[in-house]
This record gives structure tokens, sequence and C-alpha cells, in this order.
């Protein structure tokens, strides 16, 4: 924000200079047409002993600046640089096209009401006047500043952007090192556990007490070996989706409370859809995006899982009776740190969006929500085509 602070307002110091040059030249061009009617007056004039020569050079030399001489009728008597549609080397109107003289009528009409216009008053009953548009030189000046302010904006986003990628990395290092590290910190004590739950039945321990150990250390094991796939591409297997929702949720159907119906469901064209996923991450979004749904629900309601296809993607649909997401919310939620609960950190649905996204190609989104009433959630994930 610091430096975008400071972008603008250097912006802002280089359109005052700008615009104070373009003032500054304005005036001079004003000034040089005021020396240029003064010198046609004088030319004009019967008994003026002024130097004619060096009146006529005063004229010949401007080059840039187009200029309209007209009379108090509004006829044209001389123009000067401007690009006609016809080419012409007079600077009287004699012979002039009909093309020509309509150019320069309408040029006539547009400077009528401007602030460029000089009085020449050539005696009591003689009176004519100079009308002059802005030479080039003057109007590419005066877009200058905005070409700038463009230029210097895009410079501005292209270096935020630069910024907040950077950002971003530093972030996925970080997130990516946290979960290597935590799987490798759980393995040692998974290695344990593990060798326990075969030395416990030899010690007298009840065997369904060593069983009941034995699932809660391999779902440890679970959790570890997605903790270590986060960071990499991981490994993907052709699967039918179908089985692998069904996989994913069995282990929460048993886990959720009672209260809560869990139905899933597929669509007929959706029972020999394929895809490739790497099941263990697979696995973790359903089971976050259930636990989320159960936690919105309050423990009680309906969560329907829905499996569809489409032309060229599988659709899984996850929708509850819960409390609902405001519109405005719908893409803050996948945000790191953006939760409703009193407890959480926020990272539920981002590491989910990670997983589907960047890991597996498809998309995930929240489909529908109405505050009090529920939300669905759709995966889109690429379909194996035949």
């Amino acid at each position: 924000m610091v430096f975008i602070g400071v972008s603008l307002l250097l912006v802002g110091i280089f359109l005052l200079i700008s615009n104070n040059l373009v003032n500054d030249l304005a005036e001079q061009e004003r000034s040089r047409m005021q020396i240029w009617a003064n010198a046609t007056r004088e030319l004009t004039r019967e008994n003026s002993d002024a130097d004619v020569d060096f009146l006529l050079s005063i004229i010949e030399d401007n080059h840039n600046i187009p200029v309209l001489l007209v009379d108090a009728d509004g006829e044209i008597l001389l123009h000067r640089n401007f690009r006609l549609p016809e080419s012409v080397d007079s600077l009287a109107v004699l012979d002039i096209s009909e093309r020509n003289m309509k150019f320069l009528k309408d040029k006539l009409s547009s400077l009528t009401n401007s602030r460029n216009k000089i009085e020449i008053v050539i005696d009591d009953n003689t009176t004519q006047y100079l009308y002059y548009e802005d030479s080039t030189l003057l109007k590419q000046l005066a877009y200058f500043p905005y070409i700038q302010l463009v230029v210097v904006l895009i410079f501005v986003a292209i270096a935020y952007t630069a910024l907040m990628s950077v950002k971003r990395a530093e972030q996925n290092k970080v997130w990516v090192g946290l979960s290597k590290e935590t799987a490798h910190q759980l393995g040692t004590p998974i290695s344990s556990l593990m060798a326990w739950t075969q030395i416990l039945p030899t010690m007298g321990v009840d065997s369904e007490i060593v069983a009941d150990i034995d699932k809660d250390v391999q779902r440890l094991s679970t959790i570890a070996d997605r903790f270590s796939k986060i960071g990499s591409m991981p490994d993907k297997d052709e699967v039918e989706l179908v089985d692998a929702v069904k996989e994913a949720l069995a282990y929460m159907q048993s886990r959720i409370p009672k209260r809560v119906k869990l139905t899933i469901s597929e669509q007929p064209a959706a029972q020999q859809a394929r895809v490739m996923l790497c099941k263990p991450l697979f696995a973790w979004v359903m089971e976050n995006l259930t636990k989320n749904a159960v936690d919105a629900m309050d423990g009680e309601g309906k969560l329907d899982i829905t499996i569809n296809v489409s032309t060229r993607m599988a659709l899984i649909l996850v929708s509850d009776t819960g409390k609902g997401i405001a519109r405005k919310n719908f893409k803050n939620v996948f945000t790191p740190g953006f939760t409703t609960k009193k407890r959480g950190w926020g990272l539920g649905l981002t590491l989910v969006k990670r997983i589907i996204e960047e890991y597996h190609g498809g998309r995930i989104y929240v489909k529908d929500s109405e505050i009090g009433r529920g939300t669905t959630f759709s995966i889109e994930l690429p379909l194996i085509l035949n």
C-alpha cells in the first residue's frame, strides 16, 4: 500500500508538471498568433509604414500552427497549415475546391466557440478574426500526461503483481515446509505405535482394543502421508469417480452425528466416469467438506453428495442444510485465515482448493448458498475421455 501510495503521488506530481508545461506552451502559441494577427493588420492597412518584408516573414514563419483568417461576415480569407483533403499550395482561398472549402468551414465552426480566437481591428469599418488550432506538438504534449499516467499505472500493476507473487511464493514455501515437517515429525511416533500394536496382543491386551488402536494408528499414518504430498505434484491413478467418492467418505460415515443424514447418489451417466486422482488427497478434500457441512448444521440436518458428468468434466455437488454463506463471501471462504468458526485456522478450504485446482486441474467453488437454508459446493474434475 505504501508502494502504491508513493507511485500515485509521483503520478500526481508528473501530471501537475506536465499540465503546467502544456499551459505555458499554449500561452506562447497564443502570443505568436497575436504577433501574426498584428502583422496581418499592418499589411492590410493602406497607410502603414511598416516593413512589408518583415511582416511577410512573420506570416510565412508559421509552419506548425493551423490558422484561419475570416472577415466580419464569417467568410474565409486565408488558411494555413491545415491538412486539406485535396492538396493546395496557395495561402489564399482563391480557386479552392468545394471539398476543401467544406473542410475549412467545418474547422471554422468547431473553432468559433473556442478560446483560440483573436480579433483584428483593421480600421473603424473593418474587423477580421483569426482562429487557430493548437499545434501538433501542443496536442501531443496535452495527451502525454495521460499516456504517462497509463504507463505508470501499468508499471504499478505489474510491480504489485510481482510483489504479490513473491509473497505467495514465500507463503507456499512456509506452507510446504510446515506440511513436510509435520509429516516427518509424525513418522517416528507412528512407527513406534505400529510396533506396539504388534506387541500388545502378546501382552494379553484384548484383541478388539488392539484393533481399535490399530485403526487410529492407520488413520495417523494416512494423515502423515497426506501432509507429505503437499508441495509437490502427487502421483495420480485412473479411478472410477463414484468408487473414489464412496471410499473417501467411508471413514466419515461412521463418525458424523447420527442426526446428520448423509446420502451419496450418482446420476446414470456418472456410473462409469473415470478421472485421474491422488486418492489420499481427494479423500482429504471430501473429509474437509463433510466436516465443514456438519459444523454448519450444528450436528443435525441433511448432507447430500451428488455425482454427475458434463461433456468433459465430472461434477460432485456437496449440499448441506446448514447456516449458509453470504454471497459476498463466496470467494473469501477459500482465502487463508478466513473462518466463521470460533475455533479453527481457516485453512481447510484453502487446502481443498489447492488440491483440486493445482494438483488435479479441476475447479471448486460455492455453487449456491442461502443464509439459514444451506450451501452447495461444486467440484469439477477433468474426465478421462475414451
